[in-house]
């Protein structure tokens, strides 16, 4: 039996503990959650905490370490791991830059053809500020470091780029993620997540999806982590992943090998598909969240070889086989997310909703209290459901959602609404 060590607190580490325990494993989550510590092991160990981790990890004399959060990515957990002999499932801190900075990001896919929208960067508040309100047009603005999915505004004017800026660069309301803007020409299209998971040659495509990261119904409100999301989207359809591969995929795996940082692990790249296009908005080194849901539920098969093949840098006998046709995932928030949110609410419900179906109810921000599970993060759970078809897991997403009850429960109603026949 293979023991695994997951590094991770949300629903996506729960999705991936999840299938890696249907799959034969023990396994082990650090610092995991409340939900997690229902299938597997859980020690509280910070995902961030790399000296606790690497000690965790030779403890348990694991045969593999899973890194979920960007975090631990990019301070370079990785390269502790496998210093030690340790296989471990992500990217270098060196590679992990496509993630950890905007502007390295950027200039990478202008070094190597891969289309993306102009864009300038800027460490003088006052020199971006003089540039927005020059443009007069819709401008994207973003933080470059890591900033938990909150870096980024889609700017309808100047005023709103500009208060952005002011924001990000002079409050330094996301810390230093902010001492350096980009800014970006507005795409305009739906936005798709693609995911692949490479051995620094090789890559191993996985299913499209399609996230919610706005808070409202009608993709309206302030950007959230993610409240939904959805697979496969109909605009991937067989040309556009072609494009996808060909265009944006593999001169990434070439550049990051050719600039001596061949990549393993997950890339997951987010795209706007402009008129049949794909133009990257942004690279991610680890899984999505909540795309990981979707992923983890329709996966056929054992998925421990691709997470060896990776970590080990040999996937050439590793292929994808999916066991459902259609999954979706619906976030249920906390009131008040994505700003500040109250916690220690109690969760009914939870066993009726998994009586659904093909449902699986990952956490994502709960705690156990005196009666049960009470909420203890901005987004709560992640209802995810298989079908035949997609309407039929959101059918049965929305059903079980509705059979879980918190006070203040926030959920999008139209998750897959560009796929979907119906609403729910």
């Amino acid at each position: 039996m293979k023991r695994i060590l997951v590094v991770g607190s949300g629903a996506r580490e729960h999705a991936l503990v999840w299938r890696l325990t249907r799959d034969g494993a023990e396994v082990h989550a650090a610092p995991g959650n409340a939900g997690i510590a229902e299938i597997g092991a859980v020690h509280a160990v910070a995902a961030d905490d790399l000296d606790a981790q690497v000690a965790l990890a030779q403890r348990l004399k694991v045969d593999l370490v899973i890194v979920g959060p960007e975090a631990p990515l990019v301070a370079g957990l990785v390269d502790r791991l496998s210093a030690l002999g340790i296989a471990a499932f992500g990217p270098s801190k060196a590679a992990a830059r496509l993630e950890g900075s905007k502007a390295f990001s950027k200039d990478f896919m202008v070094r190597y053809g891969i289309p993306t929208a102009g864009h300038r960067t800027f460490t003088d508040v006052e020199e971006a500020l003089a540039f927005v309100r020059a443009a007069q047009r819709p401008l994207v603005v973003k933080a470059d470091g890591l900033a938990a999915g909150k870096g980024v505004v889609v700017a309808k004017d100047a005023d709103e780029a500009a208060d952005a800026i002011e924001r990000f660069g002079r409050a330094r309301e996301l810390g230093d993620a902010g001492a350096t803007l980009v800014i970006e020409e507005t795409l305009v299209g739906p936005e798709v997540s693609y995911h692949v998971v490479a051995d620094g040659t090789r890559y191993v495509a996985l299913a499209p999806a399609q996230d919610h990261k706005r808070i409202f119904d009608g993709d309206r409100g302030p950007n959230t982590g993610g409240m939904g999301a959805y697979s496969p989207p109909p605009m991937v359809d067989a040309e556009v992943e072609r494009k996808i591969r060909e265009r944006v995929i593999e001169p990434t795996l070439r550049g990051c090998a050719a600039e001596g940082f061949p990549f393993r692990g997950a890339l997951f790249v987010g795209l706007m598909i402009v008129d049949g296009e794909p133009m990257v908005l942004e690279y991610n080194t680890r899984f999505g969240d909540p795309e990981t849901e979707c992923l983890m539920t329709r996966w056929g098969g054992s998925a421990i070889p691709l997470f060896e093949g990776a970590a080990k840098g040999d996937l050439s006998a590793v292929q994808t086989t999916w066991d459902a046709p259609a999954s979706l995932c619906v976030v249920l928030a906390s009131e008040g997310y994505p700003g500040a949110y109250p916690k220690g609410r109690p969760i009914e419900g939870l066993e009726r909703a998994a009586e659904v179906a093909g449902v699986v109810v990952f956490h994502a921000g709960t705690a156990r209290g005196e009666g049960g599970f009470v909420t203890a993060g901005g987004r709560v759970l992640a209802v995810t459901a298989t079908g035949v078809t997609l309407d039929e897991a959101a059918d049965r997403a929305y059903a079980a959602a509705d059979r879980i009850r918190f006070e203040g429960k926030q959920v999008r109603r139209d998750i897959g609404w560009q796929a979907r026949r119906t609403p729910s």
